[in-house]
């Protein structure tokens, strides 16, 4: 069914509903409605394919049956989880009207949206794999280098580069992107490459890649008013990559992204290139059957957190051509291979650490979890035990790691005096600050779990 029949003829929910799918017609949208999120029409029936839901028929809007299909608003993530795998993109429309005083339909309004390559939600992602998104702009004709962004939205990682169109191959294997950008223009001379790909691909207006514009949105976005700190003044390719990344990442969040603060441009010359074939036959992160293992990762793959096999993960991917930095690390290694009781001290303490990466960019975006915080301060004693531990070690790189590991006091008062012990798995939930920390929620709890007290008082 099409929007294009007469809107007055429709019911005004339908009237909102076709007013918001047409801001995002292209995606899979969740509206919301009490308890449920519901799919109509076009999206009921690939959503009821996709999901396996079911499918049905209720009342009429412009004399056409309204199809509907329908999760509960409690298992939302784990049917988004279902649909990010099937490189789906679903826009959430939550109800921020009031029922009680709405005259009409609730007013609602899209809060997010969910791709492939924006996901922040520990639920939805890999713990030992990123999902970066990437953006492709063409060629220039001063440089004729292609211009790659890509962007870890949940860690805020944002780097870019620029690259003959003949690595292009290499370089797309490399990074595993889990989402491409790409100009409308530009599709068909890409097509035969990104379709094999195992990640989700979006044609954006060619004006997205305008490298005037994504030189404005990224001294936006690091708060700079010169880009020379970045070396990508000189590179119109990258500027417009960044730009079309970048737009499109804020568009996805409906906020802003304060967790990305830097830009780190890489080069062709930083690793050594192999091409996919080779990539695939050497089985660094993949079986040849598509498996996770036996890999070199699987074997090598003994850290402590989900932050070290990401790591782990990602040098694999990206072998070191430098050898002053490859020195350093086996320096590093070395030093900590002569103490077996230091490496058996630090490997427990590591094993408290949750994922701090991902959970500081949660609370950059607003969309941590009370539970997560809670994490965080159990993990914060122990960063200390971790920072003693490598000041004994005989390094200056991992004498300076320990420096870096020093939290602030602050910090642990915060957590220690905000949050209840066990504190409930969402906001939402109630239950989350501690008593004695804030006087008018104090006063409100009492209301809430004493009011047959307060009645009779009255």
């Amino acid at each position: 069914m099409s929007a294009a029949i007469d809107q007055t003829r429709h019911t005004p929910m339908m009237q909102q509903y076709w007013r918001i799918k047409a801001e995002h017609p292209h995606v899979l949208l969740l509206y919301r409605m009490g308890d449920f999120y519901e799919l109509f029409h076009e999206d009921a029936e690939r959503g009821s394919r996709l999901l396996n839901l079911t499918l049905t028929t209720r009342g009429a809007s412009a004399g056409v049956p309204i199809k509907m299909a329908g999760v509960p608003a409690v298992s939302l993530e784990q049917y988004l989880g279902k649909l990010v795998k099937l490189g789906e993109s679903v826009a959430i429309c939550e109800q921020i009207g009031d029922p009680a005083t709405s005259k009409g339909p609730v007013e609602r309004k899209v809060v997010r949206v969910v791709t492939p390559g924006t996901l922040t939600d520990p639920l939805l992602l890999r713990d030992k794999s990123n999902a970066p998104l990437l953006a492709l702009a063409p060629p220039t004709r001063r440089t004729g280098a292609i211009g790659l962004a890509w962007l870890t939205l949940s860690s805020g990682d944002l780097r870019a580069a620029s690259i003959p169109v003949g690595r292009l191959a290499s370089e797309l294997s490399r990074i595993e992107p889990s989402e491409i950008l790409i100009p409308e223009s530009w599709s068909d001379a890409l097509r035969t490459l990104v379709d094999p790909l195992p990640c989700a691909s979006q044609m954006r207006p060619d004006w997205h890649f305008d490298a005037a514009r994504g030189e404005a949105i990224l001294k936006e976005q690091l708060q700079v008013a010169a880009l020379d700190a970045f070396a990508v003044a000189d590179a119109p390719e990258i500027l417009a990559a960044c730009g079309a990344l970048l737009d499109y990442a804020h568009a996805t969040q409906g906020s802003r992204l304060p967790h990305i603060a830097a830009l780190k441009r890489e080069s062709v010359s930083d690793f050594i290139s192999l091409d996919p074939m080779t990539r695939r036959n050497l089985e660094i992160t993949e079986t040849l059957r598509g498996d996770d293992g036996p890999t070199l990762f699987s074997l090598l793959d003994h850290c402590a957190t989900t932050m070290g096999s990401r790591r782990l993960r990602h040098w694999l991917q990206h072998p070191l051509r430098n050898p002053a930095q490859a020195r350093q690390r086996h320096t590093c290694i070395d030093a900590l291979s002569a103490s077996e009781l230091t490496q058996r001290r630090l490997f427990a303490e590591l094993k408290e650490i949750p994922d701090f990466e991902r959970i500081a960019s949660r609370v950059a975006l607003g969309s941590v979890r009370p539970r997560e915080l809670a994490a965080m301060r159990h993990a914060l004693p122990h960063l200390g035990q971790i920072a003693t531990l490598l000041s004994d070690v005989t390094t200056a790189v991992m004498a300076e790691f320990g420096v870096q590991l020093q939290i602030p006091e602050a910090m642990q008062r915060l957590l220690t005096g905000a949050l209840l012990a066990e504190p409930a798995y969402a906001v939402r939930d109630g239950d989350v600050i501690a008593a004695g920390y804030d006087a008018e929620l104090d006063e409100l709890r009492a209301l809430r779990d004493h009011t047959g007290h307060f009645l009779v008082d009255l």
